[in-house]
C-alpha cells in the first residue's frame, strides 16, 4: 500500500477583497484537526477572487505567505490559483504548486479559459507535472481543462496518477462537471481531486474520486475540508489489471492501431467545427445554430420544415437579427 492523505479546502471567496488570511486561518484549522494530512488543495482563484483587475507577478507577497504555510504544517499546498500579470500585460490564470520545503515545484497555466466568458485571460501551453518522492506521480489541470481530455490523456500518458483539479464553478453546469470529473477516473484510471469554492468562488460540491469512478467524498453548498488518504497502490493495480478486472483503457490506447486525423489541422477532419460560427457569448433572442446546413444534408430543417437552403421564413427575419 502507497498511502498519502490530501485534503481539499471548499471556502468562501470574496471577490473584492483578499481571501490570503482566510485561506492560512483554515490551513491552521486544518492541520490543526487533521496532522497527518500531507497535501492540500484550494479552489481555483481563491486567494483574490474571479476579477482580473487584481492580477499580480508570478512572485508575490501571498506566494510568499502561502510557502512559509508549506513550511510550517510540512505539507505540499497547492493554494488554488490566482491570475498572473506578465511584464508584458498579459493576463494568466496560474496555479503554483509548493512542496513541504516551501519551495515552488512548478507552476501551470489554465490551457482552456473559459471562452468567452473568461475574456482578457491568455491560454497557457505546458502541462503539469511532478512528483511526490517515494509516494507518485501527480498532474493539475485547472476547472474548463478537465472538459478536454486530451488535457488529462498527456497527463497520465506521462504516469499521472492524481489529478488535481481546483475549479471555480458557479453557473448551472456544475453538475456536468462532476460527470466528467468521475468519467476522467474511468477513463485515465486516476484519482481526481476536484475542489469548488463558494460565493465568488463557485457553488461548491467539492468531490474526490477513485480510478473505478467511485466518489469518495462529495461536498454539499458550505463550507467543507475533507482530508482523505489515498492509496496509490490502487492506481497501479486498475492500470495493471483493468478497472474492476475490467477495463485496460490507458494499455489498449497504447496499443491502438489508429491515429486520429482530428488533431492534424492540415487534415481537413474538423472542417464542422470550422462551420460552427464564432466563439462569442450568445446575446438576447440568438437564434444561432437553428439555420445552418445540417451535415449530411443539402437543406436545413426547421421543425417539421423543410426550407430551400438559404431561404429564410419571412416571421423568422427580425429575431435572426440579434443571433
Amino acid at each position: 500500500m502507497t498511502p498519502f492523505a490530501i485534503a481539499g479546502v471548499q471556502m468562501y471567496v470574496n471577490a473584492l477583497q483578499p481571501n490570503v488570511d482566510g485561506m492560512i486561518h483554515r490551513l491552521d484549522v486544518l492541520m490543526a484537526r487533521f496532522p497527518w494530512t500531507q497535501m492540500v488543495l484550494f479552489s481555483e482563484l481563491a486567494p483574490y477572487g474571479p476579477l482580473t483587475k487584481f492580477a499580480l507577478p508570478l512572485h508575490n507577497e501571498a506566494i510568499d505567505r502561502f510557502r512559509e504555510a508549506a513550511i510550517k504544517h510540512n505539507v505540499w499546498l497547492i493554494p488554488g490559483s490566482m491570475f498572473e500579470k506578465t511584464e508584458r500585460g498579459e493576463v494568466f490564470n496560474t496555479s503554483t504548486v509548493i512542496n513541504p520545503l516551501g519551495e515552488t515545484v512548478v507552476t501551470y497555466r489554465k490551457m482552456f479559459p473559459f471562452r468567452p466568458y473568461e475574456a482578457g485571460v491568455e491560454a497557457g501551453t505546458g502541462f503539469c507535472v511532478f512528483d511526490v518522492p517515494e509516494i507518485g506521480r501527480f498532474g493539475l489541470s485547472i476547472c474548463y481543462d478537465i472538459w478536454f481530455p486530451e488535457t488529462t490523456r498527456q497527463l497520465t500518458s506521462q504516469g499521472v496518477e492524481v489529478l488535481l483539479h481546483p475549479v471555480l464553478t458557479g453557473t448551472t453546469d456544475r453538475d456536468a462537471e462532476l460527470a466528467i470529473a468521475r468519467a476522467t477516473a474511468a477513463q485515465f484510471q486516476c484519482y481526481v481531486i476536484d475542489v469548488n469554492g463558494l460565493g465568488a468562488g463557485g457553488v461548491g460540491k467539492s468531490c474526490v474520486i477513485d480510478p473505478t469512478s467511485m466518489v469518495l467524498h462529495q461536498s454539499a453548498g458550505q463550507e467543507d475540508m475533507f482530508p482523505i488518504e489515498l492509496d496509490l497502490d490502487h492506481v497501479r493495480r486498475q492500470r495493471e489489471t483493468g478497472m474492476k478486472g475490467l477495463g485496460q483503457v490507458l494499455k489498449s490506447f497504447r496499443d491502438r492501431s489508429v491515429d486520429f486525423s482530428v488533431y492534424d489541422r492540415n487534415s481537413g477532419t474538423d472542417a464542422y467545427l470550422k462551420s460552427l460560427g464564432p466563439l462569442e457569448t450568445p446575446m438576447q433572442g440568438s437564434r444561432a445554430g437553428l439555420h445552418v446546413d445540417v451535415p449530411g444534408q443539402t437543406t436545413p430543417a426547421l421543425g417539421n420544415d423543410t426550407l430551400p437552403a438559404q431561404e429564410t421564413p419571412p416571421h423568422y427575419t427580425a429575431k435572426i437579427l440579434s443571433g
